[in-house]
């Protein structure tokens, strides 16, 4: 029986709207993409309001639009939805093992960064062996703007998703040394997206920096950043953190795979 067949006379109009921007959000859910056409036909309803349930979708970024007239996708809310609900058990399947290799090769911490909101979160964190070291970062919370995990991750977004996600002219910052200023941060993003990479400078702690790159899902949305996050000491200026980066992204781009269906 389809959804749809559930409807009856007696239901509230209330409710028959309810269910039917489920089943618009559950469809989107499962194809990645719908169409207006699709939304009429699968819920045997008229154009118009195929139209206005989508329109709903959008408004709480459950579905965006990105070309008038265009199908439409996943949008942020419902993207944070699915993450939410397994990213940390599926992400942790993925990347641990990765992650243990890249620590024990390149003997610092490394670690896996999802977005939540306007921060970063560390989903994952595996410690180098180096008697001098950055201790486990697990479960640390992190202004998005404010590091490379969470850079890396604002640059492989839609800029009308980084625009949704900070909305101030001054954002916040984890040290003095943040970039807090929106400006800069936009100025930062392109350069993150030509060369690949993001990297901060005690922007999260005064006494550590770090490299991330992003992985990006088979729907063209970041899943998260890997991290390498390092001493002061040893990642004083660029060279050195344009060395990370080249030994950090095969690890990253193994982990894209995984989490893409590849072995």
């Amino acid at each position: 029986m389809r959804d749809n067949d559930r409807l009856t006379p007696s239901t509230p109009p209330i409710l028959v709207s309810a269910e039917r921007v489920l089943q618009v959000v559950r469809m989107v859910g499962n194809r990645g993409t719908v169409t207006v056409a699709e939304v009429a036909r699968e819920l045997t309803t008229s154009t118009s309001t195929a139209h206005r349930l989508l329109a709903a979708c959008r408004a709480q970024d459950f579905v965006r639009q990105d070309v008038v007239g265009g199908a439409y996708v996943m949008g942020a809310a419902l993207h944070e939805l699915s993450l939410g609900a397994t990213s940390a058990v599926q992400l942790r399947e993925a990347a641990g093992s990765v992650l243990r290799r890249a620590a024990q090769i390149l003997d610092e911490t490394v670690g896996f960064v999802v977005a939540e909101g306007r921060d970063g979160r560390y989903v994952e964190s595996v410690e180098g062996h180096r008697s001098v070291r950055i201790t486990s970062l697990l479960g640390r919370h992190v202004p998005l703007n404010s590091f490379a995990g969470g850079r890396a991750i604002l640059a492989a977004l839609p800029p009308d998703e980084v625009e949704r996600r900070l909305t101030s002219r001054i954002l916040p910052g984890a040290t003095p040394r943040s970039m807090t200023d929106s400006e800069d941060l936009t100025a930062e993003l392109e350069r993150i997206r030509a060369r690949g990479w993001a990297v901060d400078f005690a922007e999260a702690d005064l006494e550590a920096g770090s490299v991330a790159v992003a992985v990006i899902d088979s729907s063209g949305w970041p899943r998260g950043a890997v991290t390498v996050n390092v001493p002061l000491s040893r990642m004083t200026a660029k060279p050195e953190a344009v060395a990370l980066a080249r030994e950090l992204t095969p690890f990253a781009t193994t982990i894209q795979r995984r989490i893409r269906g590849g072995s």
